[in-house]
């Protein structure tokens, strides 16, 4: 009977898993009935969440099966609700609302995040997001519905809640594709709230006066220092008293691991991630790596932590995969370091900002900047093609050479 190893998430880490596993098991002459490799998830795609902020959501998806076909990797399509480190696997909700067990011997959990919606009134009933493809393409839907009706002040703004990364984003690519819907001429206004003081606390001092410029250069205006207490269909509410009435309001307020995450393990971090040893593995449940959104993974020697993003969520991915496959065969595991960290923020019309290093040195802007966030959004972090070598060679979690 084969041995099985199952990848629980087909987001990034879920994908340049697969790959990961699959190679180490080629490199091994391992055949595909010795070993099973499947990946679960609802849908077969990878869905390129760092680009839902833009126009036409509902394009930002990559079929997987060929991928996996060409590397041998099976795709299983449902939910996994249920882990049980113990008697070593899963329940799975399949697409056809049967419900099933499967049993592992090894797992990689990489079931991602999700937007984290606190008890605030009205969020749930009358905020929109860009956490996944449905519900941007919801937003998308509501906007064209907006430009049927009069116009009016109400109409024509929009309050960004969250002036994070994806805050900035959302709200910085706003004002070009309003206008696209509702007329060049239109009086448009984008209020990005948050309960810091200051935009993006999480960037540093480097990129800030460059999101400053760029607010003040497409008309985005930012309320700080009061959280949101309710939300409408008319506006939002601030605890200071602010009232902002807008048609649109748009949830940008975090990220919050997977709740699976809680089945494996009792060390998890703030955002619900599991506290992983340097391997990705689960101290607790020798069995299970974990990579991705749902990690809690040093990156470095110098202190610093993967992040929710697909920078970090991939490289994770190629680590996690190689070591529950190495793991499964008895090859060595490999610690996972990833010390090369950028960003790269999109401002909308204006440009972009590209920086270096956790100390975000700045590299490139505006225009020149631009063309790098086209080059990441529109190649990088797609997948390979499926071609076995290239796909095969996309796995490896170190660098060429080594």
């Amino acid at each position: 009977m084969s041995q099985k190893i199952l990848i629980v998430g087909a987001g990034f880490a879920g994908v340049w898993g697969a790959l990961g596993a699959a190679r180490v098991l080629d490199g091994a002459g391992v055949r595909n009935s010795d070993v099973e490799i499947t990946l679960i998830s609802p849908k077969p795609e990878l869905q390129i969440r760092p680009r839902l902020y833009e126009s036409e959501p509902q394009r930002m998806a990559a079929p997987l099966l060929p991928l996996l076909d060409a590397v041998g990797v099976k795709f299983l399509e449902g939910s996994v609700q249920t882990i049980d480190v113990h008697e070593k696997s899963v329940g799975v909700v399949a697409a056809d609302g049967l419900k099933r067990s499967l049993a592992y011997d090894r797992l990689l959990l990489t079931s991602g995040s999700k937007l984290s919606r606190p008890p605030v009134p009205g969020l749930m009933e009358h905020a929109f997001s860009v956490d996944c493809i449905d519900d941007a393409t919801a937003l998308d839907r509501h906007f064209a519905q907006l430009a049927n009706l009069p116009d009016s002040p109400e109409r024509n703004t929009v309050a960004v809640v969250g002036c994070g990364f994806t805050g900035i984003e959302v709200a910085t690519e706003l004002p070009k594709r309003m206008r696209a819907l509702f007329g060049p001429d239109a009086a448009i206004r984008v209020v990005v709230i948050g309960s810091q003081d200051e935009i993006g606390p999480d960037l540093g001092p480097n990129p800030r006066p460059y999101v400053s410029e760029a607010f003040d250069s497409l008309g985005v205006e930012a309320v700080l220092g009061s959280r949101v207490v309710s939300v409408d269909a008319d506006g939002v509410c601030t605890e200071s008293g602010t009232r902002i009435e807008a048609r649109t309001v748009i949830w940008a307020g975090g990220m919050r691991a997977s709740s699976l995450t809680a089945q494996v393990s009792s060390r998890l971090d703030a955002l619900g991630r599991i506290e992983v040893t340097s391997d990705l593995r689960v101290a607790e449940a020798p069995s299970v790596f974990v990579a991705g959104d749902v990690a809690c993974a040093r990156s470095d020697d110098d202190g610093h932590y993967a992040l929710m993003s697909c920078q970090h969520a991939i490289v994770m991915g190629q680590f996690g995969g190689h070591n529950v496959a190495a793991d499964l065969i008895g090859v060595p595991t490999l610690a996972y370091r990833q010390p090369f960290y950028a960003t790269c923020l999109d401002l909308g019309d204006w440009g972009a900002v590209y920086s270096e290093g956790w100390d975000r040195q700045i590299k490139l802007t505006h225009a020149e900047g631009k063309a790098r966030k086209q080059l990441i959004n529109t190649q990088w972090i797609y997948p390979p093609a499926p071609n076995r070598t290239e796909a095969l060679a996309a796995g490896n979690p170190l660098p060429s050479g080594s």
